[in-house]
């Protein structure tokens, strides 16, 4: 017998494994009766006696070598039924070898051999069973007065899926279903019935007096998404989902059963298709570096670098605070990779040379810039050129002398035709990185994309905020359009253009259609339970540098398409030696530049800059609030 296998059973797990061998001895008594009609005159009880003895150690054994008892009854399922069912086969057919190898005269009825086992079976997957119908229904019955009633939308697996786990909330009840295959319609899943379609919600709700529903259809188009939440917020419900993969991989939304669906869920696109066996050829074993790694597009790109297991992953910074807050993260997800948060100003040559000495990155993602276009463009103007240009050639430059094998770095859609300094700042850096393309061995790649929903400066944590304190939503332009995607979707475009480029080309992403602010604006609303006209949306006027629209990146008379249907490769106008050098003589000038003086010298490096005409800072008392 296994005896070290049992020792290591805790006191559970033993009471049940005492069970199954009173389990062993009954099946094989009750199959002695059988084979003797049920007579207790005609049965020989010294044969029952010395096959219970017998089978007792041999079906121990075999329960203890299939690991029978790490699970929890209450948890039963097929997968633990047929461990049981291999366990007692296994042990059946090693039954008449015991027998053999013990030399034991007391014979062994064939129909015992054959009735034990099915008997066997009923008692341990039935008491298995009926103990995890027990349980759920008093968990039911305890949880169902408290749990607040909401309506699922979907009658697929993953309604299946929730409503198991609806059965052990406290905070969550179904009361019914809505889906729009007719098949379904009238049917009953885990006691909940399907009593519409989706279009009926509106009646369903009034019925019930539920006034929150679940989206429980991974697979839903974005333009059923929106239908279903227009129906909700119409009805003055409130729409909840499950957490996403994305959420989940982030570290958000574990333990979490819903969450409340946010305008994200509306404007996302479907999954990005990653290349993940080639990206991990291209990360894993190496050591990754993230410029900027503290910031909403460096974090996430360091979350996703380290799913591909890179030997150490040097996270570097300005800001100690938010190195230390993506630490803690890392830590609190039990991340293994070696996660080396690195204190260190881009423009420093001399700590940037240190810290590619120290460590030997293979692959270096360059995401630390200054983004924030109204911001760079009065009193900051300067700083922006240095940080965004000059640092980027710093990084750059160190890249190459340390023998680094690939440099990413991340661009702007607005450094397409800019009209503002960040945007122009931005093409240096793309200029910069595509002459040192042509120079040595490393290999430089750029990636442009637009704007990025959640990411610090966005326009949509400013909007809760506005939302919470009653309004108004302050909107710059009625007319105002901009392209959104995803921080996950941003950083696995991001790591997938890397992992494709050969050297020097510009990426530019897929961003989808374009979204109207103040469209953006009243669907917030919406998704906050209040009516549109609840809060007021005042327009402002745009502010220094900004443009009504970006430029269409994934434009076929500007790009060239790649094998993935998210990526492009822009045509840029070449940069000769001569500007450059002359370029960074201008970079590194130790006086620093009026505003004025930096968007007129930016015209001269950049022809197609042309700055947006408006109010100006200086010129304005006072801020803007916009978006």
């Amino acid at each position: 017998m296994n005896w070290r296998a049992l020792f290591r059973l805790n006191w559970r797990a033993l009471l049940v494994f005492l069970y199954d061998l009173l389990a062993v001895a009954v099946a094989w008594a009750l199959a002695f009766l059988a084979r003797f009609n049920f007579d207790p005159q005609l049965t020989p009880w010294l044969w029952v006696q010395t096959a219970v003895s017998v089978m007792i150690p041999v079906f121990g054994c075999s329960f203890l070598m299939l690991r029978l008892y790490r699970g929890l009854w209450r948890y039963a399922s097929l997968s633990d039924l047929r461990q049981i069912f291999i366990a007692v086969a296994l042990a059946s057919a090693a039954a008449p070898l015991a027998y053999f190898m013990l030399r034991i005269n007391a014979p062994l009825p064939r129909s015992v051999l054959i009735m034990a086992p099915v008997l066997l079976l009923f008692i341990m997957c039935g008491s298995r069973m009926a103990y995890r119908m027990w349980k759920e229904s008093v968990i039911s019955l305890a949880t169902q007065a408290k749990g607040e009633p909401v309506i699922l939308i979907g009658a697929g697996d993953a309604a299946a899926n929730l409503l198991k786990e609806m059965e052990r909330s406290q905070y969550w009840r179904a009361v019914a279903l809505l889906d729009d295959d007719a098949a379904k319609l009238g049917r009953v899943i885990h006691g909940i019935r399907v009593a519409g379609r989706i279009a009926d919600f509106a009646r369903i709700a009034d019925e019930t007096g539920v006034r929150k529903a679940v989206l429980a259809i991974p697979s839903a188009s974005l333009a059923e998404r929106r239908r279903i939440a227009r129906l909700c917020v119409d009805q003055g419900a409130e729409l909840m989902t499950v957490p996403s993969f994305d959420d989940l991989m982030r570290g958000v939304g574990e333990g979490v059963l819903l969450r409340r669906v946010k305008v994200e869920d509306l404007l996302g696109r479907e999954p990005v298709r990653l290349e993940s066996e080639a990206l991990r050829e291209f990360l894993s074993g190496r050591v990754v570096m993230v410029t900027g790694a503290g910031g909403s597009i460096g974090s996430e790109l360091c979350r996703q670098i380290q799913r591909f297991q890179p030997s150490a992953l040097v996270c570097f910074d300005l800001s100690e605070y938010a190195l230390y807050q993506l630490k803690e993260s890392f830590d609190a997800q039990g991340v293994k990779v070696p996660v080396l948060p690195v204190v260190g100003d881009v423009k420093n040559r001399i700590r940037v040379d240190q810290v590619l000495a120290q460590f030997k990155p293979a692959v270096v993602f360059h995401a630390a810039a200054y983004k924030h276009v109204p911001m760079m463009e009065e009193l900051n103007a300067w700083e922006a050129v240095r940080n965004n240009a000059l640092g980027t050639w710093t990084v750059a430059e160190a890249a190459r002398r340390a023998g680094v094998l690939k440099f990413v770095l991340v661009s702007t859609d607005k450094a397409v035709n800019p009209t503002n300094v960040m945007g122009a700042t931005k093409r240096l850096a793309e200029m910069l990185c595509q002459h040192l393309a042509a120079e040595g061995d490393t290999k430089y790649e750029i990636v442009r994309f637009g704007n990025v929903l959640g990411s610090a400066g966005s326009v949509i944590p400013k909007f809760q905020e506005q939302i919470a304190r009653g309004g108004p939503i302050t909107v710059t332009h009625p007319d105002i359009i901009r392209y959104f995607m995803s921080i996950p979707e941003a950083a696995q475009l991001v790591l997938q253009a890397g992992g494709m480029g050969r050297g020097g080309e510009i990426f530019v992403l897929d961003m989808g259609e374009p979204v109207k602010i103040v469209d953006l604006a009243k669907a917030m609303v919406r998704l906050s339970g209040l009516a549109e006209d609840a809060i007021e949306i005042q327009f402002t006027g745009l502010r220094p540098g900004e443009k009504l629209f970006e430029e269409l990146l994934a434009d076929d008379e500007s790009t060239v398409p790649t094998h993935h249907p998210k990526l492009r490769i822009a045509r840029a106008r070449e940069v000769s030696s001569a500007d450059v050098a002359e370029l960074l003589d201008w970079l590194k000038g130790r006086i620093p530049l009026a505003d004025d003086e930096v968007r007129r010298d930016l015209r001269r490096w950049v022809p197609e800059y042309a700055p947006a005409k408006g109010p100006r800072l200086s010129a304005v008392s006072g801020g803007r609030d916009a978006a």
